[in-house]
């Protein structure tokens, strides 16, 4: 080979080696970076703001609080939804599909001239844009509402369309679990569960379940983690130093980068949290 071409080929692999090295540094700060510096962020039940879902039911309206987001906005949003016992709403549709999750009480959503079928704790529903139908509570219910973009609005059913979508209704009975031999996103020690629930546009919905005992982590690598606690009491470790937080039902954690979670369960039943991110979630317990 000639001389001239080898050391030229020689020059390009070091600059090449060089320049995958650098960038390979510069990742590993930006992560130590985030995680030196965490975004962890808790909202307590306690603390959540609490609002006239639509102002113009009066005082029949069911209370609405924003934990993420604005549902007046454009931005993607969650709020808790809490229904009196006896609740029902007359014929309606919304501008926007929304997911919710039941987590107190029992809810029924469906067309309006539909049989009575109440979700209980845990439950999940979709409600596409555009199609007529009803809310109903029996005892003091709560939810957690979700949208991909706001705002949320109701309307009239003579203005109702057919976009193509259809609801699901998931009772808490028929919710698949996956374990850690199923599911790559749970570590090989105890026995939390998951369950994957919807995807779209580079996000996704799921399940956690940590059972009684529970004491370890959530790695996030998303830039959104959005975490609602629908059942039980989640112990969480703030970062820094940080005092403890107890989360029950309703409350919220989540994070804007790679993040470590600390996370307990010492109550006498299992927690079940939802989860949306744009990123992998790994359970690790300790």
């Amino acid at each position: 080979m000639d001389l001239r071409l080898l050391y030229v080929s020689l020059a390009m692999t070091l600059m090449l080696s060089v320049s995958c090295n650098d960038r390979r540094i510069k990742t590993e700060n930006k992560i130590s970076e985030q995680l030196e510096k965490p975004t962890n962020k808790v909202v307590l039940s306690s603390e959540v703001k609490w609002e006239k879902l639509n102002p113009a039911g009066g005082d029949q309206s069911p209370l609405a609080g924003t934990i993420w987001g604005d549902r007046n906005g454009i931005e993607a949003t969650g709020f808790l939804v809490r229904f009196a016992d006896g609740f029902s709403s007359p014929p309606h549709i919304h501008n926007i599909t929304y997911r919710a999750v039941v987590i107190s009480g029992a809810i029924h959503n469906d067309d309006p001239q539909a049989e009575k079928m109440w979700m209980k704790p845990g439950s999940f529903w979709t409600q596409p844009l555009g199609e007529s139908h009803i809310t109903a509570s029996k005892g003091e219910s709560m939810a957690l509402v979700e949208i991909d973009n706001g705002p949320y609005l109701v309307k009239p059913i003579n203005k109702a369309f057919d976009n193509g979508e259809r609801p699901l209704n998931i009772d808490v009975s028929n919710v698949v679990w996956l374990n850690k031999d199923q599911s790559n996103w749970l570590g090989q020690k105890g026995n939390p569960e998951i369950s994957f629930l919807w995807e779209s546009k580079g996000y996704k919905g799921l399940f956690v379940k940590l059972p009684k005992g529970f004491n370890g982590t959530m790695e996030s690598n998303g830039t959104v983690l959005h975490s609602v606690v629908i059942q039980g009491e989640l112990h969480y470790e703030m970062p820094n130093g940080e005092a403890l937080k107890v989360l029950d039902s309703g409350s919220y954690f989540g994070a804007t980068h790679k993040t470590i979670h600390n996370i307990s369960n010492s109550s006498a039943e299992a927690v079940v949290v939802y989860i949306r991110t744009n990123g992998d979630v790994k359970i690790n317990e300790i």
